[in-house]
């Protein structure tokens, strides 16, 4: 296929696929697309080990980190606080409230040699400027051809440091004004993320969406997200002047995702009705599977949710706790809390395939597509 996203990162199809799994990245790369490891939630250890690991699994074959940079958090405005100084802020109301969902719903505490390698967030703030420049030093000392930042215009030395590299620079746009700044500030591929998106999303979906942004910075290359995993999807979005499309929730049910398994399992039963916008894993709106936790954190007896980073820095250890417990499927209330970011498309997720199997298969149904409608113009 030649699409200006295809020229500019050199590949076959205009496929990329955000993923916190490196298994992911490599074997959707190898199929001919192009894989992004969504460092947010590794240490700048754990980020050498997978970048190093998938330059080894994907040879000269491009590949991508995204990176979260809030435009807004708690404590941005004063060059970003402390770790205690932030816990500090945390009401005690809330971590009562979290205390007795645990109880309520039977998961037990960690035991001590369960939870001892680095995580991140544990030096520095979850998902802040400060936690984010050494993982972009990491990632630059590695051969990626794209860094892209999640939330807001990517900070000035990411561009920077970016292009000294020889590194393209993307960001997501919920809004036609997020992109015309994004642009205005250097960044060189537009992701036009719709309403219907997993992770942190807008209220726009993705066929209104992604007209308005790529009139809006043309000759910028757009990328079309949201609710995005076939091949008519993507025949759709380059119909809509998208050069390409962005996947995310897609991955998550395949052979090579790292999903909880109970998760996983939801994802394969849930429909496109069984997701939502919540606060309640990051501060922010981000569309995740309903389950028992996003009901507590929406429920009467709710304290409401905490700012990023705070929401965070709150539920780090029972998030871990409920994933562990969970593993055993006898343990129903962690079963129920179990949940995960995914979008609407989920409702198409429903058998676990292979990723390069997914990638393949988009591009037939692609070319399927593109040909019933070329019958039509006969």
């Amino acid at each position: 296929m030649k699409t200006k996203i295809c020229e500019l990162l050199d590949i076959e199809f205009p496929i990329l696929a955000f993923t916190h799994c490196r298994d992911v990245v490599a074997a959707v790369t190898r199929a001919g697309g192009y894989g992004v490891l969504g460092a947010a939630g590794h240490t700048p250890e754990q980020l050498d080990i997978d970048l190093s690991w998938i330059t080894d699994e994907v040879g000269d074959r491009p590949f991508g980190v995204d990176i979260i940079v809030p435009a807004k958090y708690e404590g941005k405005d004063d060059g970003g606080l402390s770790v205690s100084s932030l816990k500090d802020m945390i009401p005690q109301t809330h971590r009562e409230f979290l205390d007795d969902m645990m109880a309520r719903y039977d998961v037990p505490p960690l035991q001590p040699k369960q939870d001892e390698a680095p995580r991140a967030g544990e030096s520095e703030a979850p998902m802040t400027y400060n936690q984010a420049v050494p993982l972009m030093d990491v990632a630059f000392s590695h051969p990626i051809s794209l860094i892209v930042n999640a939330l807001g215009p990517p900070p000035p030395d990411m561009i920077e440091r970016a292009h000294e590299n020889g590194v393209k620079v993307g960001a997501l746009a919920g809004k036609k004004s997020h992109a015309v700044r994004h642009v205005a500030s250097g960044v060189d591929v537009i992701i036009a993320q719709g309403h219907e998106a997993g992770g942190h999303t807008g209220e726009i979906a993705t066929m209104v969406l992604v007209p308005e942004i790529v009139d809006a910075v043309a000759p910028i290359p757009v990328l079309a997200a949201g609710g995005i995993g076939t091949g008519r999807q993507m025949a759709a979005s380059l119909a809509l002047g998208a050069e390409g499309v962005w996947c995310g929730s897609v991955w998550l049910t395949t052979l090579e995702a790292e999903t909880h398994p109970a998760v996983k399992d939801k994802f394969l039963a849930a429909t496109s009705s069984d997701t939502l916008r919540s606060r309640s894993r990051t501060g922010k709106p981000a569309r995740q599977l309903r389950s028992a936790w996003t009901d507590e954190w929406e429920g009467p007896n709710s304290p409401g949710t905490l700012g990023m980073p705070l929401q965070p820095m709150l539920i780090a250890e029972a998030s871990r706790r409920v994933d562990r417990a969970a593993m055993n499927p006898e343990n129903e209330g962690a079963v129920k809390l179990a949940n995960y970011f995914v979008g609407q498309i989920v409702g198409s997720m429903n058998e676990a395939k292979h990723a390069d199997r997914v990638v393949l298969d988009m591009v037939d149904e692609f070319i399927d597509a593109i040909q019933r409608v070329n019958d039509m113009m006969q």
